[in-house]
């Protein structure tokens, strides 16, 4: 029995990642259970586990959202403490720094923890260093995504794995299923999938879109992971060129996908360094290539100059010349595209199971530490 942890349910990479851990960990429910704080729909409800929701409510003032996530750790931790159906071997699986409370609870009554890390950067500077105590103390398997991230969070060396994100196997089917061919919609289509963030690179991509209004052959997808009345909020001040359009989030983004000639990942270095870059591997199952940071887990992921590009963000005129580059030239597009097609096996939802379920075996068989 695995007793899976989450914080936020929405359309996501860590919902996205967590809902293939258990896909691969629990595939006929096997009596696991699923805590999520959120109460919006995402990823998660697709999940074949029963789930339980602990209360939590993000807010656009930072204290509110602060004191939403104290408070639903200590629910969580109540809520753990007050159900008769969790195995005494079970699993405690967190997903993400924030769900301590279930951390909390499974070293208080010495139950084996996996903590599944997808973040490097936290604030407030206390909550960071108080989660990262916790996972060096208290985790007996901790996962990380790249060996970028493991450098940049260290904890304990002879606890930790790196299993790279996998794709979605509906996903990358439809992928393999797709043919890529440059303009294949009548233009050079340029997408990327974000959430409403500003370290994300939303402002770089919207100034990448308006550099380039005088190429009518050139168009701009913007996806985020938002409703429309909040990208309403985030963007009511920003002029949106005419070569852009946004839409809000999807479930599921083969279509956006199935369209693309360039997939970019623009998150702002010098803000935010990308532990993976799963909408990187998701075009890579298409064949598309990808313009990506050149730090962190994209820079493990991308080869530059054979399946994409790593550019900074910050680069606008490099970002320019490499999107009409490759808007101009068919050929090199194709031969970046069979290139990514390539790579696109090694993050499979069938590499990360084996994975997965090879290290929690390993575990099972270990003593509990005190």
């Amino acid at each position: 029995m695995i007793v899976f942890c989450h914080l936020l349910n929405d359309n996501s990479g860590s919902p996205r990642v967590l809902l293939s851990a258990i896909e691969a960990l629990a595939p006929s429910n096997e009596g696991s259970l699923l805590y999520v704080g959120s109460a919006g729909s995402g990823l998660l409800d697709n999940a074949n586990v029963t789930m339980r929701r602990y209360g939590y409510r993000r807010s656009r003032f930072r204290l509110l959202t602060l004191a939403s996530l104290i408070g639903s750790q200590f629910r969580l931790f109540r809520m753990l403490g007050k159900s008769r159906d969790i195995a005494p071997d079970a699993i405690i699986y967190v997903n993400t720094l924030l769900p301590v409370g279930a951390a909390f609870w499974a070293w208080a009554k010495k139950r084996r923890l996996v903590w599944h890390l997808h973040e490097v950067s936290l604030s407030p500077a206390p909550l960071r260093w108080l989660l990262k105590a916790a996972a060096t103390r208290f985790a007996d398997l901790l996962i990380y995504v790249s060996e970028d991230h493991r450098s940049r969070l260290p904890t304990d060396p002879d606890r930790s794995v790196v299993i790279p994100n996998p794709v979605s196997p509906s996903l990358q089917s439809k992928g393999r299923d797709t043919p890529f061919w440059p303009r294949r919609s009548g233009l050079f289509r340029v997408l990327m999938l974000a959430s409403p963030r500003d370290f994300k690179g939303v402002p770089e991509f919207i100034n990448l879109a308006g550099m380039l209004l005088w190429r009518d052959d050139i168009a701009f997808d913007l996806v985020l992971n938002a409703k429309s009345d909040e990208i309403a909020q985030y963007l009511k001040d920003i002029q949106i060129p005419s070569n852009l359009r946004i839409y809000p989030k999807v479930n599921n983004p083969a279509r956006f996908y199935a369209l693309a000639d360039l997939v970019v990942n623009l998150s702002r270095v010098d803000l935010c360094v990308e532990t993976f870059g799963l909408t990187i591997t998701e075009a890579f199952s298409f064949g598309i290539p990808v313009i990506a940071p050149p730090v962190g887990g994209p820079a493990e992921i991308v080869s530059d100059g054979e399946d994409g590009f790593l550019i900074d963000s910050r680069q606008l005129a490099d970002l320019t010349e490499c999107v009409c580059r490759l808007a101009s030239d068919p050929t090199l597009c194709l031969e970046l595209s069979s290139a990514a097609r390539r790579k696109a096996d090694r993050y499979s939802q069938a590499n990360f199971a084996v994975l997965l379920k090879d290290h929690l075996s390993r575990l099972q068989k270990r003593e509990i530490r005190a």
